[in-house]
C-alpha cells in the first residue's frame, strides 16, 4: 500500500470507529460533550466491549497518523514532557472535585472554566471524587508507582539487582527500602492499613478502567453453580457476580487482612448473599496452599501478572491440584499483542484474538497502550510483567493446564483453561 493510501485508510478507520462510538452513545441518550457536568449512562454499563473496540481502533489510528505526520522531535518531547501525574496527584489529594460539588461555580478537559478563574466539575473530573475507586487507582500510580519510576534506571544499573526478578527488589521497593522497609510491595501494604485498604478499593476501579465486568455477560456463568475467586480481595469481581448470577455460590480466597475488609463491604453492599449463604470467605496463601477442591470455576483477575514466572508457576501448580475433571480456570489479564502481522493473524484465526485492521499496527498501537503501560507498572511494582499469549500458554502448560478458549473483551482477555 502506497504511503498516501495508508494515510487515507487510517483516516477512514478514524471516521468509521468514531461514528461507531457515537452510535453506541446515542443508544443511551445524547452523545457526551467534553464540558458535560454529569456522567453519561454508558459510562457505568457493565458491557462496554463494543465501545472499547471502537475506541481502541480510533486511538490507535489517530496516534499512528499523528506520529506519521508530526516532526519526530515534536512526538518525542510529547512523550516525556508529561506532568499530568503530578497535577492529578494534587487535585486528588486535595479533593478538589469534592470541594466543587459544594461550590459548583467556584486543560486537558479536566474541570470546566466557566468564567475567568472560576471552575466547575465535568464528566472527567468526577472520576477524582473521593468515593470513586478510580481515584484510588490514580493515587496508586502517582505515588508509589511514580517513586519506582523515578529510580527505574538506577535499578537497571545496580549490579546486585539488575538481573533479578525478585519482587523484593522491584523499583518501587528499591525506592521504599531506602527508608528501612523490606519485603515485597504486598508486605509493605500489610504494614500500612490505609494503603492496603486503598489498594483493594482501587481493584474495583478495574471494572470501569478495563471493562472487566463484561466477563459477566460474555462468559456463561449461568451454566455453573460454584465460583472460586482466587486472590479475590474485597470482591471487586465477585460482588457484581453475586448480584447478577444468583445461581452461583462464591468462595473468596485471600489473605486474612484482605478478608477482614471484604466481610465489612459485603455486609453493607450485598447482605442478601451472606444471608442466603451464597458467599464464603476462606484464608489462602496461594504459594503454600491448594484452593478448595472440585469447584466449577476458578477465577483469577489481575493475579498472575503480579508475579514473576517462578511464583506464577507455583500459584498455577497449586491451583491445578484443586481441579476436578470438569473444572475451568479463568485467568483475566491483559494479553500483550504481537507486532508481527503473521503472528497476529495466527492468533486471530486459531484462538479468536481480534487482529487490528490494516494499515493499523497489528497490536492496535496506542489503542492497546494501556496493556504496555500496565506491563511497565508490574515491572516497577513487583518485578513482574504482562504476558503475550505464547507466554501464557507456556506458563499454564507447565502447570498442567490446557488452553480451551480466549475471550477477547477488547481491552483485557479471559483465558479459559481445563485440567490437561
Amino acid at each position: 500500500m502506497a504511503n498516501k493510501a495508508k494515510l487515507e485508510a487510517l483516516l477512514t478507520l478514524i471516521n468509521t470507529s468514531a461514528r461507531d462510538a457515537i452510535a453506541l452513545y446515542e443508544k443511551y441518550g445524547d452523545v457526551p460533550t467534553i464540558d458535560q457536568m454529569e456522567p453519561h449512562p454508558l459510562d457505568d454499563e457493565v458491557d462496554q466491549v463494543a465501545l472499547k473496540s471502537a475506541i481502541r481502533t480510533f486511538e490507535g489510528a489517530s496516534a499512528q497518523i499523528s506520529t506519521t505526520l508530526a516532526p519526530p522531535a515534536h512526538t518525542a518531547i510529547n512523550l516525556v514532557q508529561v506532568y499530568d501525574h503530578a497535577c492529578v496527584r494534587v487535585a486528588a489529594r486535595e479533593n478538589i472535585s469534592d470541594i466543587l460539588l459544594n461550590y459548583p461555580k467556584a486543560t486537558r478537559g479536566c474541570y470546566n472554566e466557566v468564567d475567568m478563574d472560576v471552575f466547575a466539575n465535568n464528566r472527567l473530573s468526577l472520576i477524582l471524587l473521593n468515593a470513586n475507586p478510580v481515584r484510588h487507582m490514580i493515587l496508586l500510580h502517582v505515588e508509589p508507582v511514580a517513586r519506582g519510576a523515578a529510580v527505574f534506571y538506577e535499578t537497571l544499573k545496580d549490579p546486585k539487582i539488575a538481573y533479578s526478578y525478585e519482587p523484593t527488589v522491584a523499583p518501587v521497593m528499591y525506592a521504599i527500602n531506602k527508608e528501612g522497609t523490606e519485603g515485597t510491595f504486598f508486605d509493605w501494604m500489610a504494614r500500612n492499613d490505609g494503603q492496603r485498604e486503598s489498594y483493594h478499593t482501587s481493584m474495583r476501579a478495574l471494572n470501569v478502567i478495563m471493562g472487566s465486568l463484561a466477563v459477566l455477560t460474555h462468559f456463561p456463568f449461568e451454566k455453573y453453580s460454584t465460583v472460586v475467586d482466587v486472590g479475590g480481595g474485597i470482591g471487586a469481581f465477585s460482588l457484581p457476580l453475586a448480584k447478577t448470577h444468583k445461581n452461583v455460590k462464591i468462595i473468596i480466597h485471600d489473605l486474612p487482612e484482605a478478608l477482614v475488609q471484604a466481610r465489612g463491604i459485603w455486609a453493607r453492599e450485598c447482605p442478601e448473599a451472606l444471608a442466603e449463604n451464597r458467599v464464603q470467605f476462606e484464608d489462602l496463601n496461594f504459594f503454600e496452599q491448594v484452593p478448595v477442591k472440585g469447584k466449577d470455576i476458578y477465577y483469577l483477575r489481575n493475579i498472575i501478572h503480579d508475579w514473576p514466572d517462578h511464583e506464577s508457576a507455583l500459584i498455577l501448580s497449586n491451583l491445578r491440584k484443586a481441579l476436578g475433571p470438569n473444572s475451568r480456570v479463568l485467568i483475566h489479564d491483559y494479553v500483550l499483542r504481537q507486532l508481527s502481522r503473521k503472528q497476529a493473524a495466527a492468533e486471530a484465526s486459531n484462538l479468536g484474538v481480534t487482529s487490528a485492521p490494516e494499515p493499523l499496527l497489528p497490536n492496535y498501537g496506542v489503542g492497546s497502550m494501556r496493556a504496555y503501560e500496565q506491563d511497565m507498572t508490574m515491572w516497577l511494582v513487583h518485578n513482574a510483567k504482562e504476558r503475550t499469549l505464547q507466554d501464557c500458554f507456556a506458563l499454564a502448560t507447565a502447570a498442567g493446564l490446557k488452553l480451551e478458549k480466549v475471550w477477547d473483551l477488547a481491552e483485557a482477555c479471559v483465558l479459559e483453561y481445563s485440567a490437561a
